[in-house]
């Protein structure tokens, strides 16, 4: 796939390594003037990264099929430990909730494809599917939320609340104002009580979406798909025709796929925007889902995910647990009838994991390897 300036997938070419052209002008930043901080690291950017390429153009049958019958073979395998590994007799947990991990993984994977390569498949049956697992992921994927955010949120609460403790009980530091001692005391006598409030809030709903996803995986809906998977994993129902099987049938919609998620970077909010602005978080969550539908596709055409994007794709997966968190704390600040000391704590620990979300962000733009895509006006 490519682009002149900035590429994240390449079109595997015939033998030949790729080389540069001797006129390709070296990268700098655009625009007039001293550049900044950010044209500095813009510079320092490689405009393309160095895929290793598979010789010849894959088609549906030699890399999308086997795929997807990989994946498809792998979710039965995951099903397979998590029915062992969540007997009554059973108690190692641990295993359970890693084969939910790896039936959520080929799910997403699944769906992905499904929903790229739709035009080479059987547009009937791959909508019906990816329906199905997104339904799927979404309820498996809940409990796991839920348990992280608690972690994340009780860990910030004690790294917020530790310092603090010592000003409230003895003397306060040298050069610490009233208002700031008021403020540590506040938040030392909060965080237990806010702690507790979180730990509830979020068991009860782990435990609600531990047993909704029991129930689903019970389900006749539940049957219906994992026999689906059952047969993708020995066929793979193709477009019609010969046109749904050619090399193109991969590489346009994975270059598609490349092309939506160059826009969807070069549309987020610029980093002098100012802070605490929810209203941006659904242009990174975009971005999110895009990169993992580019990620999946990198792996269908060139055999395995895109390296360079590595530090980005975990940069926007703390972003989203950080905007989540952010929002567990502003619901439990609502609860009714709670002591200002608790909902003091809870500002707080919003106020730090929208923080948390603005670092994400600087990571984000630190590891993005194409600059010529953040620095676009």
């Amino acid at each position: 796939m490519r682009r002149p300036d900035q590429q994240t997938t390449t079109r595997p070419t015939p033998d030949a390594a790729p080389t540069t052209p001797p006129d390709a002008p070296p990268a700098k930043a655009a625009g007039p003037g001293t550049p900044g901080r950010a044209d500095a690291t813009a510079a320092a950017r490689p405009a393309a990264p160095t895929v290793a390429r598979p010789t010849g153009d894959p088609t549906t049958e030699a890399a999308l099929a086997p795929y997807l019958r990989g994946q498809a073979a792998e979710f039965l395998r995951s099903l397979r430990l998590h029915h062992e590994h969540s007997a009554p007799a059973d108690s190692g947990g641990h295993d359970a909730a890693a084969a939910t991990r790896a039936l959520r993984r080929s799910a997403r994977r699944i769906s992905g494809c499904l929903h790229t390569f739709r035009a080479a498949l059987d547009p009937l049956w791959a909508d019906q599917l990816r329906a199905e697992l997104a339904w799927l992921s979404g309820i498996l994927a809940r409990e796991h939320a839920y348990a992280g955010r608690l972690t994340r949120l009780v860990e910030a609460l004690h790294q917020l609340s530790g310092p603090a403790l010592p000003a409230a009980r003895g003397a306060r530091a040298a050069g610490e104002s009233t208002s700031d001692a008021q403020g540590r005391a506040a938040l030392g006598v909060g965080a237990a009580r806010a702690g507790a409030l979180l730990e509830r809030r979020l068991t009860l709903a782990r435990t609600r979406s531990h047993s909704a996803a029991l129930q689903a995986l019970g389900s006749s809906r539940f049957h219906a798909v994992a026999d689906a998977l059952a047969l993708l994993a020995s066929d793979v129902p193709l477009a019609p025709g010969p046109a749904g099987r050619t090399a193109e049938a991969l590489l346009e919609p994975a270059e598609r796929a490349e092309q939506r998620l160059l826009a969807a970077v070069a549309a987020l909010p610029p980093e002098d925007t100012e802070p605490y602005n929810e209203a941006q978080d659904a242009a990174w969550h975009q971005a999110r889902l895009l990169l993992r539908l580019h990620r999946y596709a990198h792996e269908v055409v060139l055999g395995a995910a895109d390296p360079a994007l590595t530090g980005a794709g975990h940069a926007l997966d703390l972003h989203r647990d950080a905007v989540e968190a952010a929002g567990a704390a502003a619901a439990a600040a609502r609860t009714p009838r709670i002591a200002p000391a608790t909902a003091y704590a809870l500002g707080v620990l919003h106020a730090d994991q929208r923080h948390e979300v603005e670092a994400a962000r600087a990571v984000f733009r630190e590891a993005w390897p194409y600059a010529a895509v953040l620095s676009a006006p």
